[in-house]
């Protein structure tokens, strides 16, 4: 069955320059990349993506950690996979969770690592199922940034709203 994935190269991974072998590694899925972009995280966006671990002490040190502010690098890449069990081929390449308990093979196990403060630098997020991937994605990209129709969508009239564009 078809299905996306929302996979993002956390700031440790675009801090030891991973992107490419990152890419290269999730290539062999054989997935299309349907949406792709850099993100400045702010501290709403770390916080709603993480909320299912708002209970938990290391809560204040993971929303810094995708924020960037633990590496001087206060952005991700993020990636909508799509295709035939996205979740679970990338998943599978990614490794588990915890680096130290990842498969050499896997993007965790090669790249990541956990610090002296016990944070878990994995380098990669990867959706940990369908309904986790469609709230993800859906926080992360506007229908209009994805390539294929995910999910359904409405047209929405809009007054003039302040909008950023180039001078």
């Amino acid at each position: 069955m078809s299905q996306a994935v929302l996979i993002l190269i956390k700031p440790d991974g675009l801090k030891k320059s991973l992107t490419g072998n990152i890419l290269t590694r999730l290539s062999e899925t054989k997935l299309e990349i349907v949406a792709a972009k850099m993100v400045r995280v702010s501290a709403e966006l770390a916080k709603e993506h993480y909320k299912h671990l708002e209970d938990k002490p290391f809560f204040g040190e993971i929303i810094k950690y995708l924020q960037g502010e633990l590496h001087d690098r206060k952005k991700v890449m993020a990636l909508v996979y799509w295709g035939e069990d996205a979740i679970k081929k990338c998943r599978e390449l990614a490794g588990a969770t915890n680096p130290e308990e990842a498969d050499s093979t896997s993007i965790r196990g090669s790249y990541g690592r956990i610090t002296t403060s016990g944070v878990y630098e994995n380098v990669i997020h990867v959706s940990s199922n369908q309904s986790e991937a469609e709230r993800e994605i859906k926080l992360w990209f506007s229908p209009d940034e994805i390539i294929v129709d995910l999910y359904p969508t409405k047209d929405l009239a809009c007054k003039e709203a302040a909008k950023k564009v180039w001078g």
